[in-house]
Parts: structure tokens; C-alpha cells; sequence
């Protein structure tokens, strides 16, 4: 069976159990996707499929074209390699549609995601510091405060918690179980969050 599927994020919501429990749920769009290349173990040196997700019409170089020529499928935006066996990779073909219903209910399964961007930010929203007091006359409110020694070597170490750009990095969450499937609208619901705001584009793959 193939590995993964690209998807994107839909949002999140709640669906209820037979006895009536409330599970919260993220939506994804997982496909479809379509093989574009087959990459073998005596050819590439391991077996890997690689999938197109969402078509693109505009600004499409040759060469980009060429690559895409042989599934004969069109051009895609999206392009993701999940490596699979000797024996699965044999089964499949350039061109091959694969869907939502690759997966079935209560199967564990692995997102990846890019967080969301927060920019550039401080101290208390990074890394969660308490800050200083709130009285009137503090001049010291929402302050990374001291980070010097005041004595030798008198500078600031590598790798110490300050104000910086948060978010917009990859993260994956594993151990998702897919609570329910929608084959003909190409939706699964997964148990839980994953990263990343409504749209953002993510990988979809079982868990081992």
C-alpha cells in the first residue's frame, strides 16, 4: 500500500460518538493525488513514488512541463516523494489516482505541517517568561531582562531564549487516528490537532 497522501487543511470541528462523547476532529482534503515518477532500488538506490496534489495552469516552464510529460496527468503546484517496498511499487503505474480511501477508520497515522508564522516576537510570547511586575511605576513589564555576566567572558552565549521569529517550521504530529472518511469528497478526519492554519498545505502518512 502506498505510504501518504498530500492534503491540505480544511479547519477543525466536532463530530459525536454512538454513545454521545464529543471528538474533536481536524478536517484535510488528502487528494486527489497522481503519480508523477516511480523511483526504484536499482535505479535511485531506494523505492519511492512521487505525487502530484492541486493542478497549476500559469507560469510553467519547459522543463517543469517535461518532468510531468510521462503520467500524462497535467502540472501540479504540489510534489511530494513517500518511499515505499520493492513489492507496492510494482503494483502501481505513472498516473495512478490515489485517494482519501487509501486509509481506513481507526488506522494511526503521522502529519506533517509548517506551524503557524507569528513573526517577529518577545520573550513571553516564545518562550513563555513571566515577565516582570505590573505595577504603575515597573518599568519592567514584558522585558527579557538580564543577559549579560557583568565579568568575564562578559557576553551572550549561544543558543540563549530571546526575542526572535516564531513559528512558520516544520512540525509533525504522529499517532493520529483517523476517526472517519469521506472517499467521494476526498476528506479524513483525524482525532486532534495539526499544525498549521486552515489552507495550509500537509503530509499525510501511516504511522510505522
Amino acid at each position: 500500500m502506498t505510504a501518504g497522501l498530500i492534503g491540505k487543511k480544511v479547519g477543525m470541528t466536532q463530530i459525536f460518538s454512538e454513545d454521545g462523547v464529543s471528538i474533536p476532529v481536524t478536517v484535510i482534503e488528502a487528494g486527489p493525488c497522481f503519480i508523477i515518477q516511480k523511483k526504484s532500488t536499482d535505479k535511485d538506490g531506494y523505492s519511492a513514488i512521487q505525487l502530484g496534489f492541486e493542478k497549476k495552469e500559469k507560469n510553467v516552464r519547459k522543463p517543469e512541463a517535461g518532468h510531468f510529460k510521462a503520467a500524462s496527468k497535467g502540472i501540479f503546484k504540489r510534489l511530494k516523494e513517500f518511499r515505499v517496498n520493492d513489492t507496492d511499487l510494482g503494483a502501481l503505474n505513472l498516473g495512478d489516482e490515489l485517494k482519501a480511501d487509501i486509509f481506513k477508520v481507526g488506522e494511526k497515522v503521522k502529519i506533517t505541517g509548517f506551524s503557524k508564522g507569528r513573526g517577529f516576537t518577545g520573550v513571553v510570547k516564545r518562550w513563555g517568561f513571566n515577565g516582570g511586575c505590573d505595577a504603575h511605576g515597573s518599568k519592567f513589564h514584558r522585558k527579557g531582562g538580564s543577559v549579560g555576566q557583568n565579568v568575564h567572558p562578559g557576553k551572550i552565549w549561544k543558543g540563549k531564549r530571546m526575542a526572535g521569529r516564531y513559528g512558520n517550521e516544520q512540525v509533525t504530529v504522529k499517532n493520529l487516528e483517523v476517526v472517519k472518511i469521506y472517499p467521494e469528497k476526498n476528506l479524513i478526519l483525524v482525532k486532534g490537532a495539526i499544525p498549521g492554519a486552515a489552507g495550509g498545505v500537509v503530509y499525510i502518512k501511516r504511522s510505522k
